[in-house]
């Protein structure tokens, strides 16, 4: 079948900007900004203010909490108001906030404008990342599947980025520096992000028939305590690795384990959409939550350099993966709002899973990582009972391609 013409694609007299790769750099480019460095940038800081700015284990988490309530908020804001997810100014509004939120963090230490920025971030981190995944779903759409994963290996690239930055910056520089760095990185990145190309429409799935309603709420049901679970335990080893590492190792392990992180993530999401032409989504979605499970727990059990760092490749490897094996497959069973209900799920996940080893926390970060392991191995069970479920009822659940069955 033949492409279609430059004018039916949307290419304009911009030409190349509107190219595939070039869309694929601009999404990335949104996405590095608003996730790799707006969110997970805090990762690496927080030794440098355990040890620096007087936080305390328990007041880390804290701003870690109130990072992702703004989040879940960013998050339902783009759900309620579709609009949003379509505006190139709220795109850009987003970018400069979180770059000043950023710029903020190093100018007090009173921990309620703390708790402030860190939501604020959130909001902004949320909207970009819905408009950059939705522009990339939309105009990728009629594209090789693993294009829209390299758009999202922009998540990884971002954390490669900010975990070399604070690395680089420990040895000479203090926490201050280190934000006010981040800051500066994520205006780098809102360059090739400005001009992004936001989703025409919303795209909605089309509901299931009437016959097999019951089944697919049965089977979504699965799928989303699998991803709420997932969004538990993979934000506390998100937030509390580098943390956790450091206690056991030299100081620059721990960022240098976290660029790996964001290194193994740059391609995995589109690895694991490669991986989907043999085995099936539920199949693939159980093994990407087990590995990460392994990778989780094993700096709690091991110790040591060696173990740090395969943790962070195992890690980086499947959380980005894990997010776009849940969320296709929740288009697959053609359930109402399914992105909007397991991004909701998710995102009240990361709110819970700070609060939940908060008490650990005064003993070291070791257990913190055990019980996210824990966590992540229950989602792993429940994307095996989906997985189960789909066999029995009929051996199919990827609607969109009638080929592919449950392995």
């Amino acid at each position: 079948m033949r492409s279609a013409p430059p004018q039916a694609r949307g290419v304009t007299h911009a030409g190349a900007a509107h190219s595939p790769r070039a869309h694929i750099v601009h999404s990335a480019a949104a996405l590095a900004a608003g996730m790799g460095v707006g969110r997970f940038v805090y990762t690496p800081i927080l030794p440098l203010m355990n040890a620096q700015a007087g936080l305390s284990a328990g007041t880390g988490a804290s701003l870690a909490t109130a990072n992702y309530a703004g989040y879940l908020a960013g998050a339902l804001g783009g759900i309620l108001l579709p609009r949003l997810v379509r505006s190139s100014t709220v795109l850009r509004c987003s970018l400069l906030v979180l770059g000043a939120s950023l710029a903020a963090m190093p100018l007090t230490h009173a921990t309620a404008l703390w708790l402030a920025l860190r939501s604020c971030a959130g909001v902004a981190s949320a909207l970009i990342f819905v408009i950059a995944v939705s522009s990339a779903l939309d105009h990728l759409r009629d594209h090789p599947v693993h294009l829209p994963g390299w758009a999202f290996g922009g998540i990884g690239a971002g954390i490669v980025l900010s975990g070399l930055l604070v690395l680089t910056l420990r040895s000479v520089a203090d926490w201050r520096v280190a934000w006010w760095a981040a800051a500066g990185l994520v205006v780098l990145l809102t360059v090739p992000s400005w001009n992004l190309r936001t989703a025409p429409h919303a795209v909605t799935p089309v509901p299931s028939g009437r016959e097999r309603a019951k089944g697919r709420r049965a089977w979504f049901n699965a799928l989303f305590a699998s991803y709420t679970l997932e969004g538990v335990g993979y934000i506390i080893a998100g937030t509390f690795l580098v943390a956790a590492i450091e206690q056991e190792a030299p100081a620059w392990i721990g960022s240098a384990a976290w660029a790996l992180v964001g290194l193994a993530a740059v391609p995995s999401s589109a690895l694991w959409a490669w991986l989907h032409r043999r085995w099936s989504r539920p199949g693939l979605l159980v093994a990407a939550l087990a590995v990460q499970a392994a990778g989780v727990a094993l700096p709690a059990l091991l110790g040591g350099a060696a173990a740090a760092l395969l943790s962070a490749i195992l890690f980086g490897g499947t959380f980005v993966g894990v997010s776009t094996l849940a969320l296709a497959a929740g288009a697959d069973l053609r359930f109402p709002r399914s992105v909007a209900l397991l991004t909701a799920g998710y995102s009240a996940g990361q709110i819970a899973g700070p609060l939940i080893v908060t008490p650990l926390l005064h003993h070291g970060y070791r257990g913190a990582l055990l019980v996210a392991a824990a966590v992540v191995s229950a989602a792993a069970v429940a994307a095996g009972f989906l997985r189960i479920s789909v066999r029995s009822g009929g051996g199919r659940l990827d609607v969109g391609d009638p080929d592919v069955q449950v392995r």
